[in-house]
């Protein structure tokens, strides 16, 4: 088959730093690749994917320009309209209309969400003359809060395993992590709390948001606390650093207090043989399965009775099944069935 893959302009794919959409894109780009088809993307001018074709459009720099925003709207219509009979699929990460030119051909149309899905453009697309599009949402959480018709399907977010390290054994003293921005409803209060009442140590990493709102809830809740010795902030990680403090943890907290779609660094600690213990808000019931891969709590005291509990959890195991569920070659078979 010949796929092609679509992005919002503005960060390069692979991304130098900040842009998960934009790593799965690359990963799904070389495994669909690996899998014997002929993939295409369309995606920021500058962009390099091995074993696959780049169309680059639009330039780097996020935010984008409104400016540069609304020319990726025709540039991208003019590209799918010339190419309406050139693919396959085509597998839509950007803007949904982006699909407008190619709504009523054949071609297979795949429509992807991570974030929040807005009803009314779906309703709107749905009203339109069209024929194999399929919408996909990377919860079953996420699509539920999106009332509206059409062909849905779950397939969830992805990681490449191989990238993490599985460490089947932790000190007996190995710290808690948390590891996201710091930010409100990413809950690193909580973490803090269940940290002092369990004795254990905390590692922080992530950067601190740059709203107002956000740094004031740092200061006033968060930095207060932090010690370097009980409570460490090790700021912004790269993929290497976050192998090694996920890879060195008792447990992954995850004490979100918003309807997180999915949590991608649930599935890291994961990969590394970390169990996640996690609120149940979101994807999290969805994501951790409960004795196996971690524990779903509701309340801070349950989260400071599952991390007494959590050297129970067996980190190959916990490994094993989060690779069954969430590897590249899974999720990307799961994208393709939906077109089938």
């Amino acid at each position: 088959m010949r796929i092609l893959i679509v992005m919002d302009p503005g960060i390069l794919v692979p991304p130098k730093g900040y842009g998960g959409h934009e790593r799965l894109v690359e990963m799904f780009a070389k495994e669909y690749a690996r899998m014997g088809h002929e993939v295409h993307l369309l995606v920021t001018k500058g962009s390099e994917v091995s074993g696959c074709t780049v169309h680059g459009y639009g330039k780097e720099g996020f935010p984008p320009a409104k400016k540069d925003a609304l020319k990726a709207i025709p540039t991208a219509w003019w590209f799918l309209w010339k190419n309406r009979h050139t693919f396959d699929v085509v597998h839509n990460f950007g803007r949904l209309f982006y699909l407008l030119p190619i709504l009523n051909f054949p071609v297979k149309k795949i429509m992807t969400y991570g974030r929040e899905i807005s009803s009314r453009n779906i309703q709107w697309i749905n009203k339109l003359p069209n024929k194999n599009l399929v919408f996909t949402g990377c919860s079953n959480n996420l699509i539920s809060r999106c009332q509206t018709a059409g062909k849905w399907k779950t397939v969830y977010n992805a990681i490449d395993f191989s990238k993490y390290t599985l460490q089947t054994t932790v000190a007996q003293d190995a710290p808690l992590v948390f590891l996201g921005r710091i930010e409100r409803v990413k809950g690193c209060h909580t973490a803090i709390a269940v940290a002092k009442a369990t004795g254990n140590q905390l590692i922080i990493a992530g950067n601190v948001s740059p709203l107002a709102d956000e740094q004031a809830y740092f200061n006033e809740h968060v930095a207060p606390h932090i010690d370097g010795k009980q409570i460490v902030h090790v700021g912004q990680v790269n993929d290497v650093q976050k192998n090694e403090y996920l890879g060195k943890a008792k447990a992954l907290l995850f004490a979100i207090e918003w309807n997180e779609p999915f949590g991608m660094v649930m599935v890291e600690a994961m990969a590394c043989g970390t169990p996640v213990i996690g609120f149940n808000k979101g994807s999290v019931s969805e994501v951790v399965t409960n004795g196996v891969t971690g524990f779903v709590v509701t309340t801070i005291d349950e989260m400071v009775e599952k991390v007494r509990l959590v050297a129970a959890i067996d980190r190959m195991e916990c490994r094993k099944l989060a690779q069954l569920q969430f590897d590249v070659p899974v999720i990307a078979n799961d994208y393709l069935s939906a077109i089938q």
